[in-house]
């Protein structure tokens, strides 16, 4: 009683008192205390107390379901009668209300039939039982029909915590009383105020998908009346989702298996195609006309395989869908969308009929027949993205919900390209603009929407236009310099120029017409930032697929780069859109001859030098680069002193006007592939990253950036960088053990990649890679420390992963590599994701260490590390697998226990043999143990690992089914307790 009192206090605490540190506390008692064992008793006799309010009542019944679907376990068998009937009591006694109590109580019924099996529950199962009582006792139906309602919605509830076998064997339960369930809904019928009731009861049943022949269901009275409702006045909601659920029922499973309920569908699609004039109906309620376009959208997903064969009943769907298309509302309108793009892919998919010549007749007969509605479909959706009057005023939730809708009609409009092919779609929408700049040409005043929307629509078709079309592209492009300067508009020039790239390169016109284009991307540059971001993604496009027509052109593509990238001029380019500017040019100059290309590449890094030396605080006294762009233009820095300001002064400087600079080099080495004169560049620049790495190390996000361009250039540059690549691994390699930045283990990765099989380096190589893991493994010592440095731990088993694949004969023989393996068995269950998979792939590899042919020859080092330690880490896979890490995971680390089943066969067997038998009977039981060794056998023996991941998966699922049985299986693993005990 006492408790019973606690919970009403610190429920009117949390409804009612003033101080919000008073509610949290209140919400956080009553959290703890549903997790207790004396919730059931107290949830229970306060919802069968008649002093309990409304509030009090919810929070009990809401308790009471919890309790059912997630602890009742904790119950003693003998239990469950005594809470059958009263949950029953309490059925009766909301009969009337509140129905968010019986909601809860019918739940919570329905949950404990999932648990208890029919031949426990008594009566022949629940559906049985239902009937009894609802005959016994009428007055309560409207609640018993409630509780029929959801009984087959659990049995997909994975909030309840039942094993997967009874959970299987509950829904064939449940299939096998469908006929039972039905036979109660329709004796129900007749009271005419349950039939709304009754449908939903119908419709949660038909979700079922199991069970009754189409040709039974066509001439069902639950069926009839359902079709009957649709043409009330008043259009039933009820009614609705049981056709909806129907059409489902008629398409689950193959396409094969439609024929079989064809009679239902000849009764259901007459009677939902007879609507099709409500869709224009304006009297028609905007509810009821979404509801019927639901319908017609139901069908067309279901059926579109048979709508596919272009018969002409299959055509009366298509108009109808058509029709579903054109409402003024989006909303009512997109629904559509998803059939239109299931029908393009089964008209553009090959068919299996007959020889080749047949399947390709019968695809274009298939084409053909389809052509006009996608034709239509073009001009229906094209209109939705104009931009609305107040698009200005709009919120920001609005504003990208109306991006959304974009992006959903440009997804049809490449569905009816793919259809109708690029280049007929394109003189459709060509047609609009047109229009468009027509109006704008002869009314200045015209708005600028329309030429926007069709440029848009235009541009999302972009992939499928040929290359090669000469009718429509070249007046399109004629038009685009007469287009307003509107920011909005011109933004979407910009964007649609980029879009069409490729056709500029192969367009025989393509180069007299890129100077004019080229000129509305500057204008795109100075008019606003959104403008100026799409004109440099678009120049970015340009340049690249261009990069041949433009190599001649350079000395005016490094005017607007010099512009843009040095901040002056009108130009409104932000620090990150220049990087595609960067880009740009670097794509041009790598088409350039290797001596012509250097000359350029020291032009392109002047710009970005220049600041760097000016900001930049170096120990380095004197600094000589030289860049020559001809023969008539030097730009020299000669002697140049950097004035020494001390380092003071540079750790105050923010990261940002740092970065800015260093980005845009990690653009230059990535994409001018001319490996020597890269190489060439970053040795004279050499000097400026070394000053940066020593006086900025501890900045972990000037240290990701320098690292990147680092790591470009050594791709890039490979073995032509010379002694620079010692220069800098040997920076890194002090600077790690000093800052322990992760990127200094990222970089590392690159280069064991590109180097780590040359003898050359070995010795180099393996100091590198043996100096990072020793202090690696120093820092991470538990599980603490790997949850305090995740992107050390991430990085760190990344390079580890690098060195199996790359360089095994430096990583697998040295004394760090056992050390490795320790420090990976600590790290399984850290809760980050990238680190956790990391560290799984690391093992992964090991295990898999004989599929590579490379280092089949390191086996017995690698089994004298890991055998030792082979139960050890088996068992914290095993406690990772069954609720140490998240369930998101699960693929991850089941791949890794098959890895390792795989390499050690019957040893590795036994090791999981020994781990599951930790776990108490209460949680797993011996089945499950069995059906989880039994899939390691098979993997062990060679069997596809595909195919042993249920039993895996479903071991998991037992072991996480609460929270009380999570841990029991955690605590009788005891995986941290594990990582700690040094392995001998």
């Amino acid at each position: 009683m006492e408790l019973q009192n606690t919970v009403k206090e610190a429920l009117n605490a949390l409804y009612h008192h003033p101080d919000d540190g008073v509610r949290l506390q209140a919400d956080r008692w009553l959290q703890n205390f549903q997790r207790t064992l004396d919730a059931w008793q107290v949830a229970d006799n306060l919802l069968h107390d008649a002093s309990s309010n409304l509030e009090t009542l919810i929070f009990c019944s809401q308790t009471l379901r919890s309790k059912v679907q997630r602890d009742f376990e904790e119950l003693p068998s003998e239990a469950f009668r005594p809470l059958r009937d009263s949950l029953n009591n309490l059925l009766r006694k909301f009969h009337k209300g509140p129905p968010k109590v019986r909601t809860q109580i019918s739940i919570a019924v329905a949950a404990l039939a999932v648990y208890v099996p029919a031949e426990d529950w008594g009566d022949g199962g629940i559906v049985n039982w239902l009937r009894d009582e609802m005959n016994m006792h009428p007055e309560y139906i409207p609640a018993f029909l409630e509780l029929l309602t959801v009984l087959p919605e659990e049995v997909y509830n994975y909030k309840i915590a039942a094993r997967p076998e009874r959970r299987r064997q509950f829904e064939k339960e449940l299939t096998s009383q469908i006929e039972t369930a039905l036979n109660i809904l329709t004796a129900c019928l007749n009271i005419n105020e349950l039939k709304e009731q009754v449908l939903e009861a119908f419709a949660s049943w038909l979700r079922l998908k199991h069970g009754i022949p189409g040709s039974v269901l066509a001439s069902h009275p639950l069926v009839l009346t359902a079709l009957s409702s649709l043409n009330s006045e008043i259009l039933s909601e009820a009614s609705v989702n049981v056709i909806s659920e129907l059409i489902h029922y008629t398409a689950a499973g193959s396409f094969n298996g439609v024929p079989a309920h064809m009679p239902l569908i000849q009764v259901i699609v007459p009677q939902v195609m007879s609507l099709k004039a409500h869709l224009r109906d304006s009297s028609k309620d905007e509810e009821d006309v979404k509801a019927i376009a639901r319908l017609f959208a139901d069908m067309g997903d279901s059926y579109v395989e048979l709508i596919a064969t272009g018969s002409d009943e299959s055509m009366l769907i298509v108009h109808a869908l058509l029709e579903v298309a054109s409402h003024p509302e989006y909303d009512i309108a997109s629904m559509t969308f998803n059939f239109w793009h299931s029908l393009q892919v089964n008209l553009t998919k090959r068919v299996s009929f007959g020889n080749e010549s047949s399947i390709d007749a019968e695809r274009n007969r298939r084409l053909q027949v389809f052509r006009p509605a996608y034709e239509s479909l073009v001009s229906l959706v094209s209109f939705r993205v104009q931009y609305p009057q107040d698009y200005q005023d709009l919120s920001y939730e609005d504003l990208k919900e109306f991006k959304q809708t974009r992006y959903a009609v440009a997804d049809v409009l490449i569905d009816a390209a793919s259809v109708l092919g690029g280049d007929p779609t394109l003189k459709i929408l060509y047609t609009k603009l047109f229009e468009a700049v027509s109006r704008y040409k002869n009314d200045e005043h015209s708005e600028w929407r329309p030429a926007e929307a069709a440029l848009f629509c235009i541009r999302a078709i972009s992939n499928y236009v040929s290359v090669v079309e000469s009718e429509v592209m070249p007046q399109v492009m004629s038009l685009l310099p007469k287009l307003t300067q509107h920011p909005q508009l011109l933004q979407t020039v910009c964007l649609t120029i980029g879009a069409y790239s490729k056709w500029f390169d192969a367009a025989s016109s393509g180069l007299s017409i890129l100077p004019s284009v080229i000129e509305i991307l500057m204008s795109g540059m100075g008019t606003s930032e959104d403008s100026a971001a799409a004109a440099a993604l678009a120049f970015r496009h340009i340049c690249d697929d261009c990069r041949k027509k433009l190599c001649g052109c350079l000395d005016g593509l490094f005017n607007i780069y010099h512009t843009a990238v040095n901040g002056e001029g009108s130009y409104k380019v932000s620090p990150e859109d220049s990087l595609h500017l960067v880009e740009a040019l670097s794509t041009v100059i790598t088409e350039l001859p290797p001596n012509n290309a250097k000359t350029y590449l020291e032009a392109l890094c002047y710009p970005v030098v220049s600041p760097l030396q000016v900001i930049f605080i170096s120990r380095v006294e004197q600094l000589i680069y030289t860049f020559v762009v001809d023969e008539t233009t030097d730009f020299v820095v000669e002697n140049q002193e950097i004035v020494n300001q001390g380092p003071e002064v540079l750790n105050k400087k923010p990261a940002r006007e740092l970065t800015v600079h260093i980005d845009r080099f990690a653009y230059i080495f990535r994409y001018v592939y001319h490996p020597e004169a890269v190489a060439d560049a970053i040795q004279r620049i050499w000097p400026i990253f070394k000053a940066i790495f020593d006086l900025r190390a501890w900045d972990m996000r000037t240290m990701e950036s320098l690292c990147r361009a680092c790591k470009y250039a050594v791709r890039t540059s490979g073995r032509f960088m010379g002694i620079t690549i010692g220069a800098m691994l040997e920076e890194i390699q002090c600077l790690y053990q000093q800052h322990h930045q992760p990127c200094f283990l990222y970089l590392s990765s690159e280069v064991i990649k590109i180097f780590g099989s040359d003898p050359t380096c070995a010795n180099y190589l393996k100091s590198l890679i043996e100096a990072l893991f020793i202090h690696t493994t120093r820092l991470l010592t538990s599980i603490q420390e790997f949850t305090a440095r995740p992107d050390i731990a991430d990085d760190c088993f990344l390079l580890a992963s690098r060195c199996i694949r790359y360089c095994p004969q430096l990583f697998i023989p040295s004394p760090v590599f056992p050390s490795l393996v320790d420090c990976s068995m600590i790290g399984i269950t850290i809760q980050h994701r990238e680190a956790s998979n990391s560290i799984l792939t690391f093992l992964s590899d090991i295990f898999d260490l004989a599929n590579s042919g490379k280092a089949e020859q390191y086996l017995p080092i690698r089994d004298a590390v890991i055998i030792p330690r082979g139960a050890v880490i088996t068992r914290v896979l095993v406690a990772a697998l069954t609720g140490a890490l998240p369930s998101s995971r699960l693929e991850s680390v089941t791949y890794t226990l098959l890895a390792l089943t795989r390499a050690y066969r019957a040893q590795a067997v036994e090791w999981a043999k020994e781990s599951v038998s930790l776990i108490p009977l209460t949680a797993v039981t011996e089945i499950e143990r069995s059906r989880f060794l039994k899939a390691l056998s098979d993997a062990a023996c060679g069997a596809d690992i595909n195919s042993l991941t249920v039993p895996i998966d479903e071991l998991s699922d037992v072991c996480r089914r609460n929270r009380t049985v999570q841990e029991i299986v955690q605590g009788a693993l005891r995986p941290l307790e594990l990582n700690i005990i040094p392995v001998s």
